[in-house]
């Protein structure tokens, strides 16, 4: 049976955990050639992929691995763009620094990256905005989480517009609770993490977090050809969380 990317190039961005590494695997075993983007000082952990380090809110960055990419005269089939940060905060304390840094990374540095990539991109190339069932649901503390990942909906309706002459679609995938890393970063110590973790299993109708593989396999499916009459969509991927 034919695989559905052999010799298509496909770029992840934040690919070396979570839900990044699970798609750049799924496209690997659907014969793609992947390069994943990663933080420097990552490389490590990018092993049977082509590395480019990037930190996602680094606009020149983007700019320089598009104009690298042209130059070598390579184009991309695929693009996912799945970097970014989680950190709450209540409204009280919510500062300006992590408004900007939240939106530099999940809004700005997505943006700009698409208009980096779009002299590359493949006619009929699909690109996959990591989204959020934070930006569908009213949980305290993450408003400036919930409102960078809304602004990635609005993203895939307007570039979608945008870019379909060129052929290329946009779609969100918005995963709800999965057990990823990221959960390790939000700033609790152990037994609150548990405590959180908890909390958020019992308001998922299938009463567990989702894996990374499962989120990975609708990503593949809205980059595949299959998908091609689906546009500027948001697939939500959370176990009913967000649905029942």
């Amino acid at each position: 049976m034919s695989k559905r990317f052999t010799h298509k190039t496909v770029l992840v961005t934040g690919g070396t955990s979570g839900i990044g590494l699970a798609a750049a695997h799924a496209f690997q075993a659907e014969g793609a050639h992947v390069i994943v983007t990663a933080r420097p000082g990552k490389s490590h952990e990018a092993q049977g992929f082509e590395l480019v380090p990037l930190d996602a809110s680094d606009v020149l960055g983007a700019r320089a691995l598009g104009a690298h990419l042209a130059a070598a005269g390579r184009t991309l089939d695929a693009v996912f763009i799945n970097a970014g940060i989680a950190e709450f905060a209540s409204l009280a304390d919510a500062s300006e620094d992590l408004w900007d840094r939240t939106f530099a990374t999940n809004a700005k540095g997505a943006f700009f990256l698409i208009q980096a990539l779009r002299p590359v991109l493949a006619r009929g190339a699909s690109i996959v905005l990591n989204g959020s069932i934070n930006a569908r649901i009213g949980m305290p503390n993450s408003a400036i989480y919930a409102a960078s990942k809304a602004a990635l909906i609005s993203l895939a309706k307007t570039l979608s517009a945008e870019l379909l002459p060129q052929g290329v679609r946009v779609n969100v995938v918005s995963p709800g609770p999965v057990s990823t890393p990221l959960y390790g970063k939000l700033g609790f110590d152990d037994e609150t993490l548990q405590q959180v973790a908890a909390q958020i299993q019992s308001q998922v109708p299938l009463g567990r977090f989702g894996t990374p593989q499962e989120v990975a396999s609708t990503v593949l499916h809205l980059s595949a050809p299959e998908s091609a009459f689906i546009v500027g969509t948001e697939v939500i991927v959370d176990g009913g969380m967000s649905q029942l």
